[in-house]
């Protein structure tokens, strides 16, 4: 006999637990189904663990420069086994909060993959049983998988970013292909350990899809740590190495090349993983789009009660967008009216100094056709930066030439991954210039620097 729910969610990382929850405070009986751990893959094997990782290699780093701070520090190491040790806490703290929120509001988790058989319908099968769970609405928080497009990257020992976050032992010299957010953060880490790196982009800069100032700046910070940085670099096959480890071949500006390390980090993006949770009978061979569910506005799939969010849907790979989107997909069924506005979705990178980036850069504007004025403000004249010894950095704000409403944010600083949450509520809110820079901000943090961007953007002059 199938268990009746009135919500069932497929998927239990940021984009189904939230939602999972949120539904059952109002009083709905849930399901969740999670093939793997609670958390998904931002919390087991990316964005938490990479940060646990960064945070600590970020230290080490600094202490390296703590005489120029008036510190002397001798001996100083990288103990891996129990940084490992101190990443699986972190994990298994945050796995754990979820486990307790879903007991306490009453959600029912099942382990195991789940299959949507037809509409209301969906079978989990654990490794013991198959167990018919039923629901006039479905949630689709399925996720993404790694994209293996290039001759070898499938060889055995190559990397994803769950392998290489795992690692007892790093290597002592590491090949990234792909120069996106997932590459720079572990080219960081690597960096910060004093390991030989090299990254290879196929796009004309590191980090394509963010401000191009920002990409410049990161370029050249890294390469004042060592790391060897190709762009539009196409990597052609990659081969092992009798004496181990791999060898990529590549062309750069129409010449070959090659480069050789002990590890290969395959860091290329991911692809939305939707076959895994329809029936084809239900949904027939076009149902999904490269592994991407369709959904319209409110996140509703073709099939009436059924809705996807997330990495699965093929748009912005970030959790708090899944979260949101989740969200925002309960609204809908609720019959309520948006809780959040998606229209500004900030991308943070944590790489050192940190970048942060919301709304639209002035390239973009242009495209779009706003007519836009910008302010930089350089944080080597901010206080909290120059006394603690921060790398170049700057924040940038994008506002509209007629009302100076800030329609754009980006920052590479210190601390930017906290700050633009600000900065992201001036652009949702339609916040001006002249607002902005009312407001008080505390001295000494790196966060005067918004008020200091914002009251040069008034002086700036269309």
């Amino acid at each position: 006999m199938a268990q009746e729910f009135d919500l069932i969610v497929i998927g239990a990382g940021p984009g189904g637990y939230p939602a999972a929850l949120r539904a059952a405070e109002g009083g709905r009986r849930v399901a969740v189904i999670e093939k793997d751990e609670l958390g998904g893959t931002c919390l087991n094997r990316g964005c938490i663990p990479t940060k646990t990782l960064l945070h600590a290699s970020g230290l080490y780093r600094r202490l390296q420069e703590a005489q120029a701070e008036g510190l002397s520090v001798s001996e100083a190491h990288v103990d891996m086994a129990r940084l490992q040790e101190r990443r699986l806490e972190v994990i298994s703290s945050l796995r754990e909060g979820i486990a307790v929120q879903f007991q306490k509001k009453g959600v029912t988790l099942f382990t195991g993959t789940g299959r949507i058989l037809e509409k209301e319908k969906v079978l989990v099968t654990t490794g013991k049983e198959e167990i018919l769970l039923t629901a006039p609405r479905i949630l689709i928080a399925a996720g993404a998988k790694p994209v293996p497009p290039i001759p070898g990257i499938d060889l055995p020992g190559v990397e994803d970013s769950a392998g290489l976050l795992a690692r007892q032992e790093p290597y002592d010299s590491l090949i990234i292909i792909g120069g996106g957010v997932i590459g720079m953060e572990f080219a960081s880490f690597y960096s910060d350990l004093g390991k030989k790196v090299t990254v290879l982009e196929a796009m004309d800069r590191i980090l394509p899809g963010m401000d191009r100032e920002i990409s410049q700046n990161l370029k050249m910070i890294l390469k004042k740590r060592g790391v060897d940085i190709h762009t539009k670099a196409s990597v052609t096959r990659v081969e092992r190495m009798e004496e181990g480890g791999f060898v990529c071949y590549y062309e750069e500006k129409g010449q070959a090349f090659s480069a050789s390390a002990k590890g290969l980090l395959a860091a290329v993006g991911r692809r939305a993983d939707g076959e895994s949770v329809w029936s084809g009978q239900l949904l027939g061979p076009s149902g999904t789009e490269r592994g991407r569910i369709p959904v319209d506005e409110n996140y509703r799939t073709r099939i009436p009660g059924i809705y996807a969010v997330g990495d699965v849907t093929g748009g912005i790979q970030l959790a708090h967008a899944a979260t949101a989107e989740g969200l925002l997909a309960l609204d809908h069924m609720e019959g309520r009216e948006p809780s959040i506005d998606r229209r500004v979705i900030p991308s943070c990178v944590y790489t050192d100094p940190e970048i942060a980036c919301a709304g639209l850069t002035c390239e973009e504007a242009k495209v779009s056709g706003v007519p836009v004025k910008t302010a930089k403000y350089i944080m080597s004249l901010n206080g909290k930066s120059v006394l603690s010894g921060q790398e170049r950095g700057f924040i940038r704000l994008v506002a509209r030439e007629d009302n100076e409403k800030i329609v754009g944010a980006q920052l590479m600083c210190a601390r930017a991954t906290d700050m633009i949450g600000e900065l992201a509520l001036a652009i949702s809110r339609g916040i001006t210039a002249g607002e902005l820079a009312g407001v008080i901000h505390p001295h000494p943090t790196f966060g005067e620097g918004i008020g200091e961007a914002a009251r040069l953007l008034q002086q700036e002059r269309t």
